[in-house]
């Protein structure tokens, strides 16, 4: 049996599909009071528990093969955030102090790309280090600080895996991504302001195809790039027009005047509880070098993301049945 921690996210709920596609047994951690609708009917051993609670950690534990640790917290505001780090590194490491007590056979850790230091020219591969000190975002830091813990338990006897996927769309977008609110309102044509920028995007079906070649075929202490097709903000949404056939209000905000916004949006989307999408830190990624290579994992997971057109009609698709 797997377990699978962040089962109910994006990503988790898509691996928890495949992984039982496959008949594997799967446990998934889900905390309490936490909503199920995205692994609402499937056939999974539901375990209620916190990564940040070790007797839940180990109790959740009992019985189980292997772990796909894909919780955690993912913030694009700005400043310190204790409640990041806390889940994301604290977290990880209780998740590692029982897999090696527990002799776990294999854990898959989901990293991120952001966790990787910011490169100006030339591809980003897995040979750029790790950075701790990454200044664009608490949440970077705190994946990097957890992988780089993933990593010492590897090289320590725990066979252990990282993996970076960079930004994932995609159908069974139950919580709503920034990217999938974003495909979302095109697809039901909301007027859409956008700022010039590209990033790499890859779908979601693809990551989890990612995870369990990791798990079958990737090798203690390695970290494999998980990226797709490098697009920009303008290409997706006239993507969704050409899929959608309707035409909906687009506005392109110069980038100087959207980083002068996003230097007060964030109180707003604390004020309002919405779900943030300009922010220093978002904007920084759209004009960052998003040149990512998933050759490694191709090479050595035989790693194959579909075409990025395919993601985005898939997803256009669900979101329209799904949640008008």
């Amino acid at each position: 049996m797997w377990l699978v921690t962040g089962a109910t996210g994006h990503i988790g709920n898509v691996l928890v599909r495949k992984l039982l596609e496959r008949g594997e047994k799967v446990r998934a951690l889900i905390l309490p009071g936490e909503s199920r609708e995205s692994i609402s009917g499937l056939r999974v051993e539901a375990f209620e528990g916190d990564i940040l609670n070790m007797d839940s950690v180990f109790e959740s534990m009992q019985g189980i093969k292997g772990i796909f640790h894909l919780a955690g917290v993912i913030s694009i505001m700005p400043g310190p955030n204790p409640f990041v780090r806390k889940v994301n590194v604290d977290g990880t490491k209780n998740i590692l102090r029982a897999a090696s007590e527990k002799k776990i056979e294999k854990l898959i850790y989901t990293s991120s790309i952001h966790a990787i230091q910011r490169v100006e020219d030339g591809v980003i591969d897995e040979s750029v280090p790790y950075d701790m000190n990454n200044p664009y975002g608490a949440y970077d830091r705190s994946k990097a600080e957890a992988t780089l813990e993933v990593l010492n338990a590897a090289r320590s006897g725990l066979e252990a895996v990282v993996t970076c996927p960079t930004g994932v769309i995609g159908p069974y977008d139950f919580r709503g991504s920034m990217m999938g609110a974003v495909i979302h309102d095109a697809a039901t044509a909301k007027p859409t302001l956008y700022v010039d920028g590209a990033y790499d995007f890859v779908d979601v079906r693809d990551v989890a195809d990612g995870l369990i070649s990791a798990a079958e075929n990737g090798k203690r202490s390695e970290s494999y790039i998980l990226s797709g097709q490098k697009i920009s903000v303008r290409y997706l949404l006239e993507t969704v027009r050409e899929i959608t056939g309707k035409h909906f209000f687009q506005m392109k905000i110069p980038f100087d005047l959207a980083k002068f916004a996003a230097m007060f949006t964030p109180m707003y989307y604390q004020f309002a509880n919405a779900t943030p999408r300009f922010t220093p830190y978002s904007l920084e990624v759209l004009q960052s070098n998003s040149n990512i290579s998933h050759a490694k994992a191709t090479r050595e997971l035989g790693y194959k993301p579909r075409p990025i057109f395919e993601s985005i009609r898939d997803a256009v698709k669900w979101f329209l049945e799904s949640r008008k």
